[in-house]
C-alpha cells in the first residue's frame, strides 16, 4: 500500500520526491512539501491542508495546475490534477551551477615593496640572458 494508506491500487505510477510547492487555494498561496508523483495527481504534506473536494491550482517552478484535494488524512492530502502531468514538466533537470574559477590559496611570496626602475632593470637584463 502506497504513503498514507488511503488508496491501495494506483492508476499510475508514483515518484517519491521531496520538493516546495505551492497550493493556491481561492487565490491564496500555501506553501507545501510534495512527497510523490504521479501523472494524475500527488501527494502533499503541509499545515492547515484544504478540505476535502477544494478546488484548487498546484504550483511549482512556472507550473501552474488545477486540481482537487481528493483526501486529506493530517498533515498529508491527495490531490487529483484537471490534466495528466508530464513528469518532465516538473522534474525537469537543473542545470549545473555555473563554475567560478578558483583562485589558488597558494601565492608566492612577494619582494615585499616596489621594485626601483634600477632593480626593474636589472632582472630585465637577467630575464633576457
Amino acid at each position: 500500500m502506497e504513503e498514507g494508506g488511503i488508496i491501495g491500487e494506483r492508476r499510475s505510477r508514483r515518484s517519491r520526491v521531496l520538493l516546495n510547492a505551492t497550493l493556491e487555494v481561492a487565490g491564496i498561496p500555501l506553501k507545501v512539501k510534495l512527497r510523490n508523483l504521479s501523472d494524475v495527481g500527488a501527494l502533499i504534506q503541509g499545515d492547515c491542508l484544504p478540505a476535502e473536494g477544494s478546488n484548487i491550482f498546484f504550483r511549482r517552478d512556472g507550473l501552474r495546475l488545477r486540481g482537487t484535494v481528493v483526501w486529506v488524512d493530517g498533515q498529508l492530502a491527495g490531490i487529483a490534477f484537471e490534466r495528466s502531468l508530464k513528469r518532465e514538466e516538473l522534474l525537469r533537470p537543473v542545470p549545473p551551477a555555473p563554475r567560478t574559477p578558483r583562485q589558488s590559496k597558494v601565492r608566492r611570496p612577494g619582494f615585499g615593496r616596489p621594485l626601483t626602475i634600477e632593480e626593474r632593470r636589472l632582472l630585465e637584463s637577467w630575464a633576457a640572458e
